[in-house]
């Protein structure tokens, strides 16, 4: 018999990183074989993660939901047994006839989509889906989870002013990363930065733990969760006083820069160092290499929003590169988010209507408190509820609602799956049309599908279209299929259209390495960075740069900090990764607490508890307990993880949430459990 055929087949990666890899896909009789990176993409060039060279394994895991699935009546919430296979006409006949009940009922509000397609692109998230909801006139979701406050700061001050270029940063002579980990995501800026110290560069890391890039600093600042904002005004003030600032640079292209000046001039090295729990010395050091270096590098990553003052701080970060007068040289300056370098038209075809708006970081409370109408119909897709919101318990709560209808529209079957009345099959990247702008690289890439669905799976824009169908909603002209659908989004870009035909894969007029004020400008009204933005002064409680210590809590000392890992993105292939994951603590914490290595331990506030095994490591600073997101409830001995004791509140701009902000007390339970084995949660 001949051997079976084999074809590469192109690709692109949609996941939540900043990187978007350029992909090469080997096929046979219609089965991923392998993954690697191929060279179309400048800045990946053909080296790819280790999470997605085995994105097979998802694609065929045996969690992976492969029909549609109705609960049978009486059939318990949150567990997989008590579903029937079903049609797929039968499951969008059941789903439609309940969206017509809860619509005529309660003018469409009753109904609620909830969706976080960080992992998608904008074929799967924000074009058919928004229009279905739209024009049934259901609830707005707030989708202010993550880079809400970043991107609320970054808009204020600069506009979308592209940012500096991954691939610049070994042209500098110091690189700054503040509050992100590339060795877990976004690993391609590893290299420039390893290439950049080779040269002679000095790497600043900032990060209350000891990252693989922490160890190789010349200078790591573990700070206290939540203190990000003191470090920036410290060193702001530094610049300030001893000649670090470029007043010719703030005269010509900046306003505000008084306003911002004097809310920094309470911040001394003493007291900035008392605030942050670090050593005077060391704030001082880097204020001095701050000011002294150039190009200098700061990577602004979204780690320091997540907590009560993220808005601020990540304004005052924001702020560094102008005051020090960074710009202009390639290797200087800052990049956060390069996703507005593509200005994409809208293919929604429905203005947004006029109704509530819910928080999904408040999720629980809606399904649990007394909105008006309530919510009945709760449609989630592109996003894992249970896995990646606060106030885990209150979440789970609102989902075992008898008389709360939910729809799971999912690839395999997730935590939040098993509460679901109605589960629809949804195809992987690899299986459907895509389209995607990178917000690290600057690039845009167009993939389709290399191997048919598994199963009787669907792409969301498919099923989306379906359901505007069935519910008499389609109208005439409305773009749905892949080919209309990217069309639409670049109705007037022809060249790019043409590229992305041809090659899979197009770059933005700038370049993919442009240079702040030499190539690129604030796209502010006036051409300026605005250093002190009036409306950021209104929406920051206190004002903006104005800092909210914590409270003390006896109870619960321990700041909680929840990271990402190499083992998955937020929560995608938690499915994969079925051993127990431990917290890690500080051997002095442990050691206070009578914990020793591999101990079971009860960690718990007053929202809730978690039950896992400890592992001691000196990368934790003292006071800081790690555990990290993403996580699923098998990865646990009692099933919750580390949102069951985050905090819903919102930080103090664009209602973003305050995972870091979680404090809690930890305790030993037991010895360590025979036979048990982490999955490297730490991804150390």
């Amino acid at each position: 018999m001949a051997d079976a055929k084999e074809e590469i087949r192109p690709s692109a990666c949609p996941l939540d990183c900043p990187d978007g890899c350029s992909l090469a896909v080997t096929v046979r009789d219609g089965m991923v074989v392998a993954i690697d990176g191929d060279g179309r993409h400048p800045l990946t060039g053909g080296v790819i993660c280790a999470k997605v060279r085995r994105f097979d394994r998802h694609v065929n895991a045996a969690e992976r939901l492969r029909r549609p699935l109705i609960r049978r009546p009486g059939g318990p919430k949150g567990t997989a047994e008590g579903f029937r296979p079903a049609s797929w006409d039968e499951a969008l006949d059941l789903v439609v006839a309940r969206m017509r009940e809860v619509a005529a009922r309660t003018g469409g509000e009753g109904i609620l989509p909830v969706s976080y397609g960080g992992s998608n692109g904008r074929l799967t998230e924000g074009s058919v889906d928004r229009r279905l909801f739209r024009r049934l006139r259901a609830s707005r979701l707030r989708r202010s989870l993550c880079a809400g406050p970043t991107g609320e700061a970054h808009a204020a001050m600069y506009g979308p002013m592209p940012g500096l270029a991954i691939q610049d940063y070994e042209h500098a002579a110091l690189v700054v990363l503040w509050g992100m980990n590339p060795s877990a995501s976004g690993i391609h800026l590893v290299p420039p930065v390893q290439r950049a110290q080779e040269r002679g560069a000095r790497l600043v890391v900032i990060d209350p733990r000891r990252t693989p890039l922490a160890r190789r600093a010349d200078l790591h600042l573990a700070l206290r969760p939540g203190t990000d904002l003191p470090l920036a005004l410290g060193v702001i003030r530094r610049l300030f006083a001893e000649g670090g600032a470029d007043l010719g640079f703030l005269a010509a292209h900046t306003r505000g820069a008084d306003e911002l000046r004097a809310r920094a001039e309470p911040w001394t090295i003493a007291r900035t160092a008392e605030a942050c729990g670090l050593a005077a010395a060391d704030v001082a050091h880097f204020a001095t290499l701050y000011a002294t270096s150039s190009p200098a590098a700061l990577r602004c990553g979204w780690g320091l929003e997540r907590n009560r003052n993220g808005g601020a701080a990540v304004a005052a970060v924001l702020a560094l590169p102008a005051v020090g007068g960074k710009f202009g040289v390639r290797g200087g300056g800052y990049s956060m988010s390069s996703s507005r370098a593509w200005e994409l038209a809208d293919a929604t075809n429905e203005p947004p209507a006029d109704r509530r708006t819910i928080d999904i970081n408040r999720l629980g409370r809606a399904l649990l408190g007394d909105p008006s109408p309530p919510v009945e119909l709760l449609f989630v897709y592109d996003c894992n509820p249970l896995a990646t919101l606060p106030d885990q318990n209150r979440v789970r709560r609102g989902l075992q609602r008898a008389d709360l209808f939910t729809v799971v529209f999912e690839q395999v079957m997730t935590d939040t799956a098993r509460y679901a009345d109605v589960v629809l099959p949804a195809t992987t990247f690899l299986e459907h049309h895509e389209l995607r702008n990178a917000y690290g690289a600057y690039a845009l890439q167009l993939s389709r599908p290399v191997v048919p669905p598994v199963g009787e799976a669907r792409p969301n824009y498919e099923v989306f279209a379906a359901l505007l169908r069935r519910l008499g909603l389609h109208r005439p002209g409305d773009p749905e299929t892949p080919e209309e659908l990217v069309r639409t989004m670049l109705a007037g870009h022809p060249a790019t259209l043409a590229a992305l035909e041809r090659d899979g894969i197009a770059f933005p007029a700038i370049g993919d390495r442009p240079v702040q004020f030499a190539d690129v400008f604030p796209r502010t009204s006036d051409g300026r960075v605005h250093l002190f933005p009036a409306r950021l002064d209104h929406a920051v409680p206190h004002g903006l740069y104005v800092y909210r210590p914590e409270m003390p809590d006896s109870r619960h000392p321990l700041a909680l900090f929840s990271p990402a890992t190499r083992q998955r993105i937020s929560s995608t292939f938690g499915e994969l990764h079925r051993g127990i994951v431990p917290v890690e603590l500080h051997p002095a914490d442990a050691a206070a607490r009578g914990i020793g290595e591999g101990d079971v331990v009860r960690i718990w506030n007053d929202l809730g508890e978690v039950r896992t095994t400890a592992t001691l490591t000196p990368d934790v600073r003292p006071g800081v307990a790690v555990l990290p997101k993403g996580l699923w409830s098998h990865n646990t001995l009692g099933g919750g993880t580390a949102n069951a004791l985050a905090p819903d509140t919102l930080a103090d701009l664009a209602h973003g949430a305050c995972f870091n902000d979680a404090r809690v007390e930890v305790e030993r339970w037991g010895p360590p459990p025979a036979g048990a084995g982490g999955d490297g949660g730490s991804g150390r």
